[in-house]
C-alpha cells in the first residue's frame, strides 16, 4: 500500500534534506515528493508518497519522528482519509505526418491540454490520478514519446460534507 504523508514545514534551508533523511535512515524509498510554499510564505507543504512494503509500523514510526522535528508544524497521513490527489505530467510526443488530429482528440478525451506545438512534436499537459497519467502515456507511446516529466503527487483532505 502507498502511504500519503503531508507535512507542513517551516520554509527554511535544509528541511527537505532532513525529512528525506528520516525515510532513508529507515530504508524506505520515497516514490513521490512534492514541495512548495503554502498560502503563507513562511511555510511549505511536503507531500510524500512511500510504500509501506508490508511494514506499516515503520511508516507510523517515521510519521511520529516527523512530528518531533522542530521545523515541522503539522503532519497528516492521508492514506485512509477521504482525500483528493493529483499528478501533473508534461509529455513531448512525436507527431507523425497527418496524425496531429488523432493526438489532439486523445488529449481531449483525457481532458488534457496541448501546452506547446512544434513542427515535429507537441507537448501534452495532463493532470489527474496516477492511473490516468499512466493511461494516456500508454496510448501516446505508439506515436513516440520523446520526453515525459511528472510532478510528485499532491493531496489534501476533502471538505466536510453536510448531511
Amino acid at each position: 500500500m502507498k502511504h500519503i504523508i503531508c507535512a507542513t514545514v517551516e520554509n527554511k534551508i535544509g528541511v527537505l534534506a532532513h525529512i528525506a533523511g528520516l525515510f532513508a535512515a529507515r530504508g524506505y524509498n520515497i516514490n513521490s515528493l512534492a514541495v512548495a510554499e503554502t498560502e503563507s510564505r513562511d511555510l511549505s507543504r511536503m507531500t510524500i508518497v512511500a510504500d509501506d512494503e508490508g511494514n506499516e509500523a515503520i511508516i507510523e514510526q517515521i510519521r511520529k519522528q516527523l512530528e518531533k522535528v522542530v521545523s515541522v508544524v503539522k503532519v497528516n497521513d492521508l492514506t485512509r482519509e477521504d482525500h483528493i490527489e493529483r499528478d501533473l505530467a508534461l509529455i513531448r510526443v512525436n507527431v507523425p505526418a497527418g496524425r496531429r488530429g488523432e493526438i489532439i482528440e486523445l488529449v481531449d478525451i483525457f481532458r488534457g491540454k496541448i501546452a506547446d506545438v512544434g513542427a515535429k512534436d507537441m507537448v501534452v499537459e495532463v493532470t489527474g490520478a496516477e492511473d490516468k497519467i499512466e493511461a494516456i502515456a500508454d496510448l501516446l507511446r505508439p506515436y513516440g514519446i520523446k520526453e515525459l516529466v511528472r510532478t510528485g503527487r499532491i493531496a489534501m483532505t476533502r471538505g466536510a460534507r453536510s448531511k
